[in-house]
Formats: C-alpha cells, structure tokens, sequence
C-alpha cells in the first residue's frame, strides 16, 4: 500500500464530544486515487506509486494518453503524484481509498498556502516598526538595511518587503479524528494549509508506519 493520498480541503467545522468538549477539525476529500504508474527499483531504483486525483475538464494530449496507458481512457488528472510504497500490491489502473487511514494516526498535510501578495516587512517578517512619535515619517518601514563604507553592500537574504504567502507549507503530527468513507472525507484536528478547495497531500509518517508493521508482526 502507498503511504499518502491526495485530497481537497473542503473547509473547517468543530466536534462536539459527550462532555461538551469542541474538538476544530478540517474536512478533507481524500480519494479514490487513481495508480497511474509503479515504479520499480528493477527500473527506476526506487519504489513508489504515482496517484492521480481530480479529473481535468480539457486534459491535452499527452495527459489523456498516460492515463489511457493506465486504464483510464478520457481522463486527465489536476494533481499526479508519487508515493513510497510498501508492497507490490498495487498494479495501474487501481484504485487507492480512504482505507488507507485510521482514526487516532498521526499524518503530516502539506499543501501551498494561502496568498497575500505583496507585504511589507512588519506583516511579512513580524518587525516592531519604527516609532509612532518624535517626527518618525516612515513607522512601517524595515530601517537600515546594510552597512556604509564596508561592506558597502545588502547581503543576501535580508528580511524586506515582497511576496507573501502562496508557498509549499507542510503541517506535521495531525491527528485523524474520524475517516467517513461512505462520504469520501477525512477529518483531521487541527488547520491545514492552503484555501478551501485547495488540493493537499496526506502523507503517513514513516516512523509510524514502520512501528505499526512491527506490532502487527
């Protein structure tokens, strides 16, 4: 079996306990995925699965024609990705479910998070500001950025002003509350990067899953 899934964050909601306790929890659409290709360490040195997930409106040619090659003819896939596997069970042309989970496991969620555009550097970096009074016409800016004489120079990777957001964000240790497979969706505690609709990556973490193998072997 692979280890991760792709899924859609469908949006935050809350579970109510018998006490009364609020647990916040993301919805995530998670599955089926599609096993377009196996990779083999006889032929590419390595072991893993490629899943697709979410269906094309206008996939191009080259699209339809990997996917057709995996039994699934006039489909192209938004999000294709690979997985480490564990076995050799899996062929293309499978399906991977939500059986792959179980409430109380830990995963790690990444996806790209939400952008804000351009920032300056006390919402981007988190910087105090200059002063509020004494004459000070620039309380938002970053102040000096480099030295005079010597160096003479910025150096790379000072913290200024520019894009913010829209970056790879991957959140660890999530725990999976429940797993609704008569709904496709997942539920996870916590927030998980990225907008509502936003596709995301649910990976298992490997030392779970190795200490999992070991108790039931």
């Amino acid at each position: 079996m692979t280890r991760g899934l792709i899924g859609r964050k469908l949006g935050m909601t809350r579970l109510f306990g018998v006490d009364g306790s609020s647990t916040p929890v993301t919805v995530i659409e998670a599955g089926p995925n599609a096993v377009l290709q196996i990779k083999t360490p006889a032929n590419d040195g390595y072991s893993a699965a490629q899943l697709g997930f979410d269906y094309q409106k206008k996939p191009n040619k080259p699209t339809l024609g990997h996917s057709a090659k995996a039994g699934f003819p006039d489909r192209g896939f938004k999000m294709v990705k690979e997985f480490p596997l564990d076995d050799e069970s899996l062929a293309p042309g499978a399906l991977v479910t939500l059986t792959l989970f179980t409430p109380g496991e830990k995963i790690s969620v990444q996806g790209v998070s939400k952008g804000k555009g351009f920032a300056g550097v006390m919402k981007r970096h988190g910087f105090g500001g200059g002063r509020a009074t004494h004459g000070c016409l620039t309380p938002r800016s970053g102040g000096s950025i480099g030295s005079a004489a010597d160096p003479s120079r910025v150096f790379p990777g000072k913290k200024m002003a520019g894009h913010t957001g829209a970056a790879l964000v991957t959140v660890k240790n999530l725990l999976i509350v429940d797993v609704r497979p008569e709904y496709k969706v997942i539920l996870v505690k916590g927030a998980v990067p990225g907008p509502n609709g936003g596709l995301v990556l649910l990976k298992k973490d490997p030392k779970t899953a190795s200490l999992a193998a070991k108790k039931v072997v």
